[in-house]
């Protein structure tokens, strides 16, 4: 029998990166399943790539490459423009890019935005951070879309993230498990979320894993290390994501445009004002 833990979308929670990683390891788990977004949103993001860089040395480990990794790729590609210090659409990713080190953008450009895996004579998993097509699609249940990506894979497997909600999917035999997020869980009341799979002699049966950890440890770091200031709204949101696993910062971006849209006309992305962010933020998280 194996057990292998799958985690996604760490977003730099190294706290909670840490409880779900000993959490692991005390179940005896030496093998682990990686999907992508390690960083973003939250501090000290070398924190996060230094213990899965340990993780990579003393374990079995297989990473793949999320949207964020994709962004600090293109971002560099691109000559480094179009992101602000100072902005609450921009700011924490200019921040998580400028914490990065060369080894880190060396280590995303190595990962693959799918793989597929085989353990002796298990069944074939196929992993992904979006989809097997593409690194930011949602696998959704009941959408067709999501039946049609099922029935195109070639393994009856599927492992993703992306959408920060714990989720199975099944669909004429095949399956998808959706590991939740390890660092900004949605729907996930502010604990720290991963999965653990083991195997059986026809199938892989999954054990969702919820966790408390130090949340306000990670609260304190937006502070002490700045990022508050550089991206005021977007860590009013983080914080209340940490704290209820609720409202995304997609949906609040979503509002604030929205409203500037109605007030001014237009509203492209990553011109959005932070009065429109403080609005969103009113109506959205205040209420």
């Amino acid at each position: 029998m194996m057990k292998i833990a799958v985690l996604s979308d760490i977003h730099g929670n190294y706290v909670a990166l840490q409880e779900c990683i000993k959490y692991a390891l005390n179940r005896e788990i030496d093998t682990f399943i990686l999907l992508g977004d390690y960083v973003g949103e939250l501090a000290y993001p070398q924190k996060t790539m230094n213990i899965l860089y340990s993780l990579k040395e003393k374990y079995n480990c297989f990473f793949i490459k999320g949207n964020k990794e994709d962004y600090w790729i293109d971002y560099q590609s691109n000559g480094e423009k179009g992101w602000n210090e100072f902005d609450s659409t921009t700011g924490s990713l200019y921040y998580t890019y400028h914490n990065l080190t060369s080894r880190d953008l060396v280590f995303f450009k190595s990962l693959s935005h799918k793989d597929e895996l085989e353990f002796d004579d298990l069944l074939p998993i196929t992993i992904c951070h979006g989809s097997p097509q593409k690194v930011n699609e949602k696998l959704l249940p009941n959408s067709e879309k999501t039946f049609t990506i099922m029935e195109n894979n070639e393994s009856s497997y599927i492992l993703c993230g992306h959408t920060h909600i714990q989720e199975k999917i099944e669909h004429k035999g095949k399956v998808i498990l959706n590991a939740g997020a390890v660092g900004v869980s949605l729907h996930g009341k502010g604990k720290a979320q991963f999965m653990i799979l083991q195997s059986s002699q026809d199938a892989w049966n999954e054990e969702f894993i919820s966790l408390d950890y130090d949340v306000d440890s990670v609260i304190n770091d937006l502070h002490i290390s700045g990022l508050s200031k550089k991206a005021p709204a977007w860590c009013k949101v983080s914080e209340h994501l940490l704290r209820t696993g609720e409202i995304s910062h997609g949906a609040v971006l979503a509002k604030a445009m929205a409203l500037c849209k109605e007030k001014d006309g237009e509203c492209n992305w990553p011109n959005v004002p932070e009065e429109y962010w403080n609005l969103a933020i009113s109506e959205l998280l205040d209420n």
